[in-house]
C-alpha cells in the first residue's frame, strides 16, 4: 500500500507550530522569523512535503500560471517563441502549463478547456486552428494572445505576428538583385501564414515586373514536403526556390542537390524563419529571419498586461523580419 502524502499538519507538528504558520512560512510572509521559517522548511524538506498548488489557487483565485497552446510540438519556431513566453513570465512570477493540439481543431478545444478547469489566469496560443466564434468565447473567458495570426480579429484578444507579405517581399527583392527572375515558390500549404508569404511573393514579382515568371509549386512546411515540392518544381528550371519556411527549404535542398544540380551556382534558395537548429549552419541557409524569441516575449507582455486590464481595446501587432545572406542564394549564372 502506498503510503499517504504529508500534509500541512504534519509539518507544522514536526516543527512544532502551528498550521497557520507553517503557511505563512510557506508563502513568504515576512511576518515568520527566520528561525521559525528555517524551522518549518526543514521539516517540509524531512517529511518530502509538496505544496498543493491546486487547493491554494481555490484559495486565493490565482494560479499564477498561464496557459499556452502550440501547433506543432516538433517545429523548431514554436519553441524558441515559448522560449521567449517563459522568459517573460517567470520574469513576473508565472509559470506555463503546456498542451498541444496537433492538426485536430476540436482536440486543441478540448486541451483548452482542460487548462481552464486548472484555473489558468490566461491562454496565449501560438498558432491554432480555431475558428473565431471558439477564439471568442475563450476570450472573453480568460485573457488571450495569439502569437504568428492575425487573421481573425475578436474582442479583447491581441495577437502579435510577423508582417509574413513584407517578409516573402524582402526575399524575392533579394534575389532580384541577384538577377534573378525564373523564382519559383514552394507554398507552405493550405494555412494563412502560408497564403500571407505566397501573396507577398505574388506582389514582389508583379512589382518587379516579373509576373509573367510567378510559379507556386504547393508544398507543406515539413522538409519532405519541401523536397517532393523541389523536385516539382525543377522541372520549371529556375533558377532561385524561395521556399514557405526553413524546414521545407532543408527538404528542397536535398532535392536540387539529389538532381545533381549546385547552390547556389545553378539553384538559388532562400527560406523562411530563421531557425536556430545546429545543421542550419552546415546548411549555410539564406533566410527570412523572424525574431522568435521578441514574439514569444511580446506575447508574454501583452498577456500580463491584459490580466489586469481586462477590458483594454484588443491589439494587433507586427515585427518586421530581416534578411540574413549565407551562402544558398547568389548571382544568377544560367539565366538565358
Amino acid at each position: 500500500m502506498p503510503t499517504s502524502r504529508p500534509t500541512i499538519n504534519d509539518v507544522a507538528t514536526r516543527a512544532g507550530v502551528s498550521k497557520s504558520l507553517v503557511s505563512l512560512a510557506l508563502t513568504g510572509s515576512t511576518k515568520v522569523s527566520d528561525v521559525s521559517r528555517q524551522r518549518i522548511v526543514e521539516a517540509a524538506a524531512e517529511l518530502g512535503y509538496r505544496r498543493n498548488a491546486a487547493a491554494r489557487s481555490l484559495a486565493v483565485r490565482r494560479s499564477h500560471t498561464i496557459g499556452v497552446l502550440i501547433l506543432d510540438l516538433h517545429n523548431p519556431v514554436f519553441a524558441e517563441i515559448l522560449d521567449g513566453v517563459q522568459i517573460e513570465v517567470r520574469e513576473h512570477g508565472y509559470s506555463t502549463m503546456l498542451i498541444s493540439g496537433g492538426t485536430d481543431p476540436q482536440l486543441e478545444q478540448a486541451e483548452i478547456d482542460t487548462l481552464l478547469q486548472f484555473q489558468v489566469e490566461g491562454l496565449i496560443l501560438i498558432a491554432h486552428r480555431l475558428p473565431a466564434h471558439v477564439l471568442t468565447a475563450f476570450a472573453a473567458e480568460v485573457p488571450t494572445v495569439v502569437v504568428t495570426r492575425d487573421d481573425i480579429a475578436v474582442p479583447n484578444m491581441d495577437s502579435v505576428s510577423n508582417d509574413d507579405v513584407a517578409g516573402a517581399r524582402m526575399a524575392v527583392d533579394h534575389l532580384v538583385e541577384l538577377g534573378h527572375s525564373r523564382i519559383v515558390h514552394l507554398s507552405g500549404g493550405d494555412n494563412p501564414v502560408s497564403h500571407a508569404r505566397a501573396d507577398g511573393y505574388r506582389l514582389a514579382m508583379t512589382q518587379h515586373g516579373l509576373a509573367e515568371h510567378i510559379h507556386v509549386v504547393p508544398g507543406g512546411l515539413t522538409d519532405a514536403q519541401g523536397y517532393a515540392a523541389a523536385r516539382d518544381a525543377l522541372s520549371a528550371a529556375p533558377t532561385a526556390l524561395f521556399v514557405a519556411n526553413d524546414v521545407a527549404a532543408i527538404g528542397a535542398i536535398a532535392a536540387v542537390e539529389n538532381a545533381n544540380l549546385r547552390i547556389p551556382e545553378d539553384v538559388s534558395v532562400i527560406g523562411y524563419d530563421g531557425i536556430r537548429i545546429g545543421g542550419m549552419r552546415r546548411l549555410n541557409l539564406t533566410t527570412i529571419a523572424q525574431p522568435l524569441a521578441d514574439l514569444g516575449r511580446l506575447a508574454a507582455q501583452h498577456m500580463l498586461h491584459r490580466i489586469n486590464n481586462r477590458a483594454a481595446p484588443a491589439t494587433r501587432q507586427h515585427v518586421s523580419a530581416t534578411l540574413v545572406i549565407r551562402g544558398t542564394t547568389g548571382p544568377v549564372t544560367t539565366e538565358v
